[in-house]
């Protein structure tokens, strides 16, 4: 079994800055590659940002391309999403996913296959 636990959330200003943390743990896995979606109120779970395994590759939405940066550190098994120039319609529940393919643009919802409980952020105006 694979655990995937987000942190970081937060209620922040617009402008502000956050930084998300994913951590995995349980069955070992090698290759993989993670992504973070996000879930506004009354609105479908939407794709942020994915990472290849190596993290040579890197992929984003564009409603945060230029402000949210993803990374990882394979040593800690750990994910990050640092999210600058925070607007309103960044708020929702962030939730981190992992993919055992760990290369190519997959960027839809069904092909991860393990998901994190998520992480609220809340930007105001």
């Amino acid at each position: 079994q694979v655990q995937l636990v987000e942190s970081g959330g937060g209620l922040v200003q617009a402008g502000d800055s956050l930084a998300l943390s994913c951590a995995i743990s349980g069955r070992a896995f090698s290759n993989y590659a993670m992504g973070w979606f996000r879930q506004a109120p009354g609105k479908e779970r939407e794709f942020v940002s994915r990472i290849s395994w190596t993290g040579g590759s890197t992929y984003y939405a564009d409603s945060v391309k230029g402000r949210f940066t993803i990374s990882r550190d394979n040593a800690k098994n750990t994910v990050y999403l640092q999210m600058n120039s925070l607007k309103p319609e960044d708020t929702a529940v962030y939730y981190c996913a992992l993919d055992r393919v760990g290369w190519g643009d997959r960027l839809e919802e069904y092909e991860y296959d393990y998901w994190g409980r998520g992480t609220q952020v809340t930007v105001s105006s």
